[in-house]
Parts: structure tokens; sequence; C-alpha cells
């Protein structure tokens, strides 16, 4: 056979170079058409009131809940000048912090009970350690307040023990504003932290025992570390919700608890002062950025003191 009676190979064949990005361009064309119909709720319902909400925070207001249509940052300079908005933002602050602080202690063990249980009735336990979802907040607040007035409940059993001569005052104040916020919370925390701790690994306590850890030590040194994530979540949660909560100190505050929420409502529908409404409504939004902020923070120097900062910034 010569040379020229082998057939040449014929030369390959272009890549069908179209085809390629054709084929990449239909999954993400699908993954825009599924995200559309959120990011339009998203821009319907929370930026476009939001952009408002700035827009409405630089005007005046007039005489007669008349609103100046400008664009002036005086009603921010009357509201950051009032000492009675200084001690409603502080009176916020201060409710987040004590009702943050109890919900955790009291949540904190009904929780870390709930995910080491390996009993058959743990799903019916978590069910109701939810339960009190179910009502609204503002029949368990009414609740509250037949239970803390003073002709409620507490103070007349303790009056019928002879153990008190006059009614505790545990409405009408900050107090029974945070025993009651305390007990809405504290479901959202108990699933917030049931939800955060799945690093506990019971073998861990396990192992530290049998070296001849005490309970305290294994509790400081494993319990703790591996639990505080959830415990972080909870408690950013459960600030927040308290920030933003209005039924609560309306109701058990009864006019002498002033917080922001029920500022803006007295402001907005009371006063007809929206302008200072919008501007309470943006400190409120800032009060919230350094909570996450500071939440972000957390959760890293966590993830590098129990990590490792490799994995952290992984």
């Amino acid at each position: 056979m010569t040379a020229d009676s082998v057939p040449a190979k014929a030369p390959p064949a272009p890549p069908e170079s179209g085809k390629a990005p054709a084929r990449r361009r239909g999954p993400a064309r699908l993954a825009l058409a599924l995200l559309l119909p959120g990011l339009l709720a998203l821009l319907l319902t929370y930026a476009l009131p939001l952009v408002w909400v700035l827009r409405m925070s630089l005007n005046e207001a007039g005489e007669g809940g008349l609103i100046l249509q400008t664009v002036s940052l005086a009603t921010f300079a009357d509201v950051l000048g009032s000492a009675h908005y200084w001690n409603v933002i502080g009176q916020t602050i201060e409710l987040g912090l004590l009702v943050t602080t109890f919900t955790l202690v009291v949540s904190y063990p009904v929780a870390l009970f709930l995910a080491r249980t390996t009993s058959r009735w743990r799903s019916l336990l978590v069910a109701l350690a939810v339960t009190p979802l179910l009502i609204s907040s503002v029949a368990r607040t009414f609740g509250w307040m037949a239970i803390l007035g003073s002709q409620g409940v507490i103070n007349k059993t303790l009056n019928g023990l002879g153990l008190i001569d006059s009614p505790l005052h545990l409405a009408n104040n900050l107090t029974g504003v945070v025993i009651t916020s305390t007990e809405i919370y504290m479901p959202f925390a108990i699933l917030a932290m049931i939800s955060g701790f799945g690093r506990l690994d019971p073998a861990l306590e396990h192992a530290a025992a049998s070296l001849g850890a005490p309970r305290r030590t294994v509790f400081r040194r494993i319990v703790l570390p591996l639990t505080l994530p959830g415990v972080l979540t909870a408690a950013l949660l459960v600030f927040v919700l308290s920030l933003s909560g209005y039924v609560t100190p309306r109701l058990i505050g009864g006019g002498r608890v002033f917080v922001l929420a029920t500022e803006i409502y007295d402001e907005a529908i009371t006063s007809l002062n929206w302008p200072v409404a919008a501007v309470l409504s943006v400190l409120l939004l800032a009060v919230f950025g350094v909570v996450i902020t500071l939440y972000l923070w957390a959760q890293r120097v966590l993830e590098a003191r129990f990590t490792g900062p490799q994995e952290a910034r992984s």
C-alpha cells in the first residue's frame, strides 16, 4: 500500500462554541425567573417603604399635622437635641437588654434539656415548648395583666398567705413589661437555641467525664462553648423583637413605659407628626444595625476562639 492510498484523517471538528454558553444561560435564566417574584416582593414591601421613611425623615412638621416638603436635617436635630427622646432610646435599649438576659437565663436549661434528651417524648416536649406561639401575644399580654395587677393572682395569693400587706407594683412599670416580654419571647429563644446546638455531642461530655472532669468543668469547657453560637443567635432574635415590641409595653406599661415603638405610634397617629415618627424609625433601624454588627463581630470571635482562625476565615 502506497502512501497515496492511505486515507487522510479528517480534521477535528471545531468545538461548538455557541452551545456551551447557551447551556449555561438556561439555568441562569431559570434561577433569575425563580428569584424575580421574591425580589419584587422585597422591593414592594421593604425597599420602597424604607425609602419613603428615609424621605419623610427629611421633611419638617407644620401645625395641625401639616408636612412641609423639604430636604432638611432640622427634624433630626430636634429629636437628637431632646432629652425626652434620649430617655426613650435609653429605656428601649435597657428593656431589650433586660428581656434578653432573663429570657436566655430561663430558656437555656429548657433548650439544653430538649437538645440532649433521647426520650421518645422529645417531639412532644418540643411542641409543648413552642405551643405559646399559637396564642396571640395580645391575648397573652392581657393574661399577664390579670396575673400581675394589684388585684391579680400573685398579689391575692401573697396577701392571702400573709406575706404582704400592700399589693406589689408588678404592672404599669418596667418590671411588668420585662416579666411579660420574657415569657412571650421564650419560645423564640428555645427554638433558636435548639437549632444552634448542633455541635453539642454527648460523646464529648462522656469522654471528659471518663477522664475525671467534674460536671462544672464539663459544662464550662465543653457544653457552654459548643452551645454559645445558639445562645448568640437567640440573644439577637430576642433583643430585636423586644426593641420593636409595641403591644406589651403599651398594655403592661400602662402609658408609663416609653419605648421607641410606642413613641413612633404616638407621633404618627396621635400627634400626626410624621417627620418625627420617621426620624425615630430611622434611629430604631440604626440601633438594629449596631446590634447586628455586634452580633457578627461576636460570631467571628467565637469561631476564632473555638475553631481556630483559619477555619473561622474560611
